[in-house]
């Protein structure tokens, strides 16, 4: 009988990006708490140990054990040293998600400085943490990156959709690229979610437009993206790799235009 979707217990994950912003719910705090919530061990990854630890706390005590770790992921060394941890505490892991990530507005104008936070916090992670984590993935483990719809749709923020464009392009090579070890790579692409992150400066009225702008009329959150990372890393994807999961409510299947 297959697996069913949650029954992850005592597999092991890397979180990064597992604190928020703010007291709400951003996409590596749900995902922290959704993975431990379904028997998964986690290292919480976040600059700020104190925003991993509320992660932790809001897990709930029938959760599955959360560390908190502190670590600097643009830092190869950083990124050695939370695998590490993760081994030294479990002896294993099977599953990171690369979740950090930075808005990067502007256009090729922008200073490159711009570009050069956008390019470290949303592709730079991604890679030093995947290169440190796949030589201890075993068969069957299982790699999460997040991009975005805007690298297929962009509006105005040019940055940040052409590293979420470079997410996918990584995705899809590093899925060639350990295939033959058994470790998948996906990618979930989210769009207008609701988070810590997307609320700042956001009025009532832009965030009604955001609603409207999904053929369902609703708004996502990041409990919607943390589902589709729990489905992605359950042996009921055991035969999928390389793809994108759009998580967007259809906003992607209307033109800028409508929505």
């Amino acid at each position: 009988m297959s697996e069913e979707v949650g029954t992850l217990e005592g597999r092991v994950a890397i979180v990064t990006g597992a604190g928020s912003r703010t007291e709400g719910i951003g996409t590596g705090r749900a995902a922290t708490i959704t993975l431990a919530r379904a028997g998964v061990r986690v290292l919480a990854v976040d600059r700020d140990l104190g925003a991993a630890e509320h992660t932790a706390e809001l897990a709930g005590p029938d959760a599955a054990e959360i560390l908190p770790f502190v670590a600097d992921v643009t830092d190869a060394a950083s990124c050695r040293a939370m695998v590490d941890a993760a081994l030294e505490r479990w002896g294993r892991l099977d599953i990171l998600n690369n979740n950090l990530g930075t808005e990067g507005p502007g256009t090729v104008l922008t200073d490159w400085e711009g570009w050069e936070r956008a390019i470290a916090l949303n592709v730079r992670t991604a890679v030093l943490a995947s290169a440190a984590a796949i030589p201890h993935l075993p068969a069957g483990g299982s790699i999460v990156n997040t991009s975005s719809i805007a690298a297929t749709r962009p509006r105005g923020i040019t940055p940040y959709s052409t590293t979420k464009g470079a997410i996918i392009a990584l995705t899809k090579s590093m899925a060639l690229d350990h295939a033959a070890q058994g470790v998948r790579v996906n990618c979930i692409a989210p769009g207008p979610i609701y988070t810590p992150m997307s609320a700042e400066g956001m009025t009532p009225e832009l965030r009604r437009r955001r609603q409207e702008a999904s053929p369902l009329r609703t708004e996502g959150d990041a409990w919607d993206v943390a589902r589709a990372l729990r489905f992605l890393v359950s042996d009921d994807a055991r035969w999928i790799t390389g793809v994108v999961l759009l998580v967007d409510g259809g906003v992607s299947l209307q033109s800028p235009a409508r929505g």
